[in-house]
């Protein structure tokens, strides 16, 4: 018990991009894919619970639809809002429509989504 403790205690101290070369090496040794593993439970959710789930629902997915006429401000906007690397951004809005934040409050989605107008396309769910 005191080993995952410490574990855990590891990967909470890990830097955002030691976090992310840790889930590329993991997808890579597993053979699976965590970006593919996340909508799947977000739409399996939505399913399975109807109209009151909908009423209830607390934490949204802001998604990027669309990078926009000016790929360079989306990429700035998409750094800012999620701390990702220059190349991690950019890759993330070469591969729009693609979540940007998960599991935020309905404030944060808005505060989210209203970074972006005007620069590109987003959809909060």
């Amino acid at each position: 018990m005191a080993d995952i403790q410490q574990l855990e205690d590891q990967i909470v101290s890990l830097s955002l991009l030691d976090a992310a070369a840790l889930v590329k090496k993991l997808e890579e040794r597993l053979g699976v894919s965590a970006a593919a593993a996340a909508p799947v439970v977000v739409a399996g959710a939505g399913a399975g619970a109807a109209a009151p789930a909908a009423e209830e629902k607390t934490e949204f997915t802001v998604i990027l639809k669309e990078a926009g006429a000016n790929k360079i401000n989306t990429i700035k906007a998409v750094r800012e809002v999620t701390s990702l690397g220059l190349k991690e951004a950019k890759d993330l809005v070469d591969g729009a429509p693609k979540p940007l934040k998960e599991n935020v409050s309905k404030e944060d989605a808005a505060a989210i989504a209203k970074k972006f107008e005007g620069i590109a396309a987003v959809e909060i769910k």
